[in-house]
């Protein structure tokens, strides 16, 4: 199948409160602009400079997700255009990405990365600090940020149990922290599923999946 036909399968069986972002990490602008012409506007990068060039000489009606590890010292370079920032693991990347969109005179949205996996290789934060820097004084002096959901990555298992139990587990944490709200923080997205297991998030209670070989291809 095409890359449109993959894309339309997919929008397909999505609930209407589900968002695609489409992962094109590694992929060629050709590539995005075939699902760009699908009618797909979100597309997801891993690296900051793989987006930057791309959203150069892309159409500027695209929002552009960080989806990989961010290292701070490379925020300056997407701070004026990225729409949201999945992978925020820590305060200091918080403080950061706020220096940084106030250059801009911008409002970036941010999703909180939650360790779900079993794997020490995956990032996040525990939920006891989540809490914690949601309630505190300081984030809530951050006047160009919006934390705006959580976001988890289950382990890379065949196990269905153990992704269902990581899942549910994020699903948990979600519940446990929508009551916290300021200017500068409104719970509203669950960013979690991917290609081998977006339909299984999506039932345990994702707003918002992240699938690239099921639309691309396999890298």
């Amino acid at each position: 199948m095409t890359i449109s036909e993959n894309l339309k399968h997919i929008q397909a069986t999505l609930p209407k409160h589900v968002t695609l972002v489409a992962v094109s990490k590694t992929k060629p602008v050709s590539d995005l602009m075939e699902a760009y012409k699908t009618g797909q506007r979100i597309f997801g990068e891993n690296k900051i400079q793989e987006m930057v060039e791309k959203h150069e000489t892309m159409p500027k009606d695209i929002q552009w997700h960080m989806i990989g590890h961010v290292q701070r010292n490379k925020v300056k370079y997407m701070a004026e255009f990225v729409n949201l920032i999945h992978g925020v693991d820590n305060v200091k990347l918080l403080n950061e990405i706020d220096k940084q969109a106030k250059k801009h005179d911008r409002i970036i949205d941010c999703l909180l990365q939650i360790k779900i996996a079993s794997e020490d290789s995956k990032f996040g934060m525990t939920p006891s600090d989540a809490e914690a820097i949601l309630k505190s004084e300081a984030f809530s002096a951050l006047k160009n940020i919006r934390v705006t959901g959580l976001m988890g990555m289950a382990t890379f298992t065949e196990d269905e149990n153990q992704v269902k139990a990581e899942f549910s587990s994020l699903k948990s944490v979600f519940e446990s922290l929508k009551h916290i709200e300021n200017e500068n923080c409104k719970l509203q997205t669950i960013s979690m599923g991917m290609s081998g297991d977006y339909q299984l998030a999506i039932a345990c209670g994702s707003t918002m999946i992240r699938v690239g070989s099921s639309i691309f291809g396999v890298r």
